[in-house]
């Protein structure tokens, strides 16, 4: 075994010093690479921070403003409204990059966490949909949610679940006209609870469906695109699945709509045991108009 072995590094030119220094170089580089992905992330922290202040701030002169002239009708002049409008919806898009530009960082370094709690997922969902109802429904689209389930309870991150489904609900508002449906369906199959978000919009090229998951690819990337986006939205939904030890898949046929399904453990519990007990489901606006800044249809 011995001579086999110095034969081969006769053949191939490497002393054994040579392969303990590669080897120790190998070590350095993961260390290195360890090291610059927690500054990173402590850089993009440090940076959401630094413009959260501001938008914060913007936010709260928005308020500010509108409590002002709803208490002073006098002065009140509808010709501030669609400026008002304008830098609210634009201060939501800037949030909704930012956060999407941090989180996507937290997941490439191995730093992205999930809350666990114990949530009924279907009560979540139908409040959810109120909470969307009024927008979808004012941009020409219906919507509904069907559910085969009267309640089920799962252990989850229920705030990550909110803008899983937001962000699916907002792509689908981005590709469909008015006219089309948008659906969400909850069921149960094999210990998974399977949750979809279907629309009759104008669906995706095959060759495209593989493409929409990475970061930064879009279904449509020319400049004549309807909607903005980063094209990063998808990318970090479907990292989201997959720290839920869940996946998400799209079948979708063009001209006739896209059907995203997501199918998460029921018994994700057994694998967790630190959970944070029962999660109260809360006010949904401001993550709404968040995930729907960008949607200009």
């Amino acid at each position: 075994m011995m001579l086999r072995y110095l034969s081969y590094l006769e053949k191939t030119g490497i002393d054994e010093q040579g392969i303990v220094r590669e080897k120790g170089e190998d070590v350095n580089n993961i260390r290195e690479e360890i090291i610059f992905n927690r500054l990173k992330t402590k850089f993009f922290a440090n940076l959401s921070h630094e413009f959260k202040t501001p938008l914060n701030l913007i936010f709260s002169s928005i308020k500010m403003i509108e409590l002002f002239l709803e208490k002073n009708s006098h002065a009140y002049n509808e010709g501030l409204t669609p400026y008002l409008k304008s830098i609210k919806k634009n201060s939501f898009r800037l949030l909704k990059l930012l956060s999407n530009l941090i989180d996507l960082t937290r997941i490439e370094a191995d730093d992205f966490k999930l809350d666990l709690k114990e949530c009924d997922i279907v009560k979540l969902m139908h409040k959810l949909g109120e909470e969307v109802y009024d927008q979808i429904n004012r941009r020409g689209r219906s919507f509904r949610i069907k559910s085969q389930l009267g309640t089920r309870v799962i252990v989850c991150d229920p705030s990550i679940i909110e803008r899983i489904i937001l962000n699916l609900l907002s792509n689908a508002l981005k590709f469909t006209k008015k006219g089309d449906q948008i659906i969400i369906t909850i069921s149960e199959n094999d210990n998974f609870l399977i949750i979809s978000v279907r629309d009759t919009g104008i669906g995706i090229e095959k060759d495209k469906q593989a493409l929409i998951f990475q970061e930064f690819r879009q279904a449509d990337e020319t400049f004549s695109r309807i909607n903005e986006g980063s094209g990063i939205g998808l990318s970090i939904v479907k990292s989201l699945v997959e720290l839920h030890e869940g996946t998400i898949e799209v079948d979708s046929i063009p001209g006739s709509g896209s059907d995203f399904l997501i199918k998460l453990p029921i018994d994700l519990e057994k694998n967790h045991a630190n959970r944070s007990g029962a999660y109260q489901i809360e006010n949904l606006i401001d993550k709404v108009d968040v995930e729907f800044s960008d949607i200009i249809s």
